[in-house]
């Protein structure tokens, strides 16, 4: 038996010390484990976040008392020095290194328990590391389309408060309403704000005045592109929009394009049409996203 034989001998016999510290660490890296299993079980059913920063905690704890056992109890770490020679390692120098390598790994990696502790070591950080998801979780589901679409669809009645479908010719001049697509009354994404008013006062471009009725029937989004509060008051004498959170205030004849307060982007215009029976319909849904800007959503 040459001497390397007899050193990795010597060194897969533990001591007794050894041994009971590769049990603490056994047990370390199993609370890490299952505290991060339970962060995940905790989050799931509903999340508290007392008890998820109490878990992380201990699993980290946990996860560091057993590398830190590890590093001091079990590596056989030792200070050397040597002169300095070139940064260049010719085959002997490679061949010194793996021999160094693994005299000093190999009872770890031969070792059944201490190839056990590897495993348990990475099954902990496995767990541990699916708490890094949980942020992005956290984030809720995808909008998808839903900031660009709403209940609007070509050909829905456009219909009051109670649900009634509104006859072309049920407003007032300077006449105002509340109005929701049919069968989507109260949902707040699709409010709209109907108005009436003077023939030939519009100053909108060709295609979207052909979306106005008579001339006369314009419909803009009731959500504000500031803040997303609901711009209800109509002050006729000016013939504008007025959000009362914040005092924005919209052309309704210039396409209710913000001429004063922090919002930059206009009310969204519904396009209308009427039905053979004379009542208000849509023909399609808003030209531009409702509601305050976000990131991907392009200029109307």
């Amino acid at each position: 038996m040459d001497d390397g034989q007899r050193r990795a001998r010597a060194g897969d016999e533990l001591t007794g010390e050894q041994r009971r510290v590769e049990r603490r660490i056994a047990v370390a890296l199993t609370i890490t484990a299952l505290c991060g299993i339970a962060l995940f079980v905790v989050y799931f059913l509903g999340g508290q976040t007392q008890v998820e920063g109490a878990l992380f905690a201990i699993a980290l704890a946990s996860l560091g008392w057993a590398v830190v056992l590890w590093a001091e109890k079990l590596l056989d770490a030792r200070e050397v020095s040597e002169d300095r020679h070139e940064l260049t390692s010719g085959p002997s120098g490679r061949q010194a290194l793996e021999a160094a390598l693994l005299e000093e790994a190999g009872p770890v990696l031969r070792s059944p328990r201490r190839s056990f502790l590897v495993k348990l070591l990475a099954g902990a950080g496995g767990a541990l590391g699916l708490a890094l998801f949980l942020p992005v979780l956290s984030l809720g589901p995808s909008p998808g389309r839903s900031l660009f679409e709403t209940g609007w669809r070509k050909g829905k009645k456009v219909v009051d408060e109670e649900g009634k479908p509104v006859a072309f010719d049920e407003l007032p001049d300077d006449g105002y309403m509340t109005v929701f697509p049919e069968g989507e009354v109260g949902r707040s994404d699709s409010q709209a704000l109907l108005i009436k008013v003077p023939r030939g006062s519009l100053q909108l471009p060709a295609d979207r005045l052909a979306a106005v009725p008579g001339g006369t029937h314009v419909a803009y989004s009731k959500i504000c592109t500031h803040a997303g509060c609901p711009v209800g008051l109509y002050r006729t004498a000016t013939r504008s929009l007025l959000c009362p959170c914040h005092q924005s205030q919209f052309d309704v004849l210039n396409g209710c394009k913000p001429y004063f307060g922090p919002a930059a982007e206009p009310l969204p215009q519904l396009p209308l049409s009427v039905d053979r029976e004379g009542n208000l319909i849509a023909d399609g849904d808003f030209y531009a996203p409702v509601g305050p800007s976000f990131w991907n959503r392009g200029k109307s």
